[in-house]
């Protein structure tokens, strides 16, 4: 075991010195928004009574790539399939970037590979939560319409 701070461990899922999965990559990205234990408290303090959102990410297959659509982008459907019942697949020949490019509201975890992984997002986050920093695993660059 090792502890490291949410960018050290960032960093280090660079480096391909350590793997987590998309939801943990996520999530590592929002507490990258407090500096200290003391931030991340208060801010945990001050929104605890404000509720929560339950959702799901769904995957879009696209040629290159995955894309997990989150809660309040464009192309999340209004009716998500949280138990995998009804075996709903989401796909395009498009690449990952066509993808990107013509998209203007995210809410998205961008999957090249194993150790490829970026975060967009542009929406407000419900609930007084705090959205993820934008951090991309590789350096690709599909912020253009951000």
């Amino acid at each position: 075991l090792q502890w490291s701070s949410p960018p050290e461990a960032i960093e280090r899922f660079k480096s391909q010195e350590i793997w987590f999965p998309p939801p943990q990559f996520y999530e590592l990205c929002r507490l990258c928004n407090f500096s200290s234990f003391r931030e991340l408290h208060k801010f945990s303090s001050d929104r605890a009574l404000e509720g929560c959102e339950r959702w799901m990410p769904v995957m879009l297959t696209a040629s290159d790539g995955d894309i997990e659509l989150l809660p309040g982008d464009e192309l999340y459907p209004e009716n998500p399939d949280y138990t995998g019942e009804k075996k709903i697949i989401m796909s395009t020949d498009k690449k990952v970037e066509d993808v990107m490019k013509e998209g203007s509201v995210f809410h998205r975890i961008v999957i090249k590979n194993i150790n490829n992984l970026a975060v967009y997002v542009n929406i407000q986050a419900k609930y007084k939560h705090i959205n993820p920093l934008m951090i991309n695993s590789d350096c690709s660059d599909y912020s253009s319409r951000l």
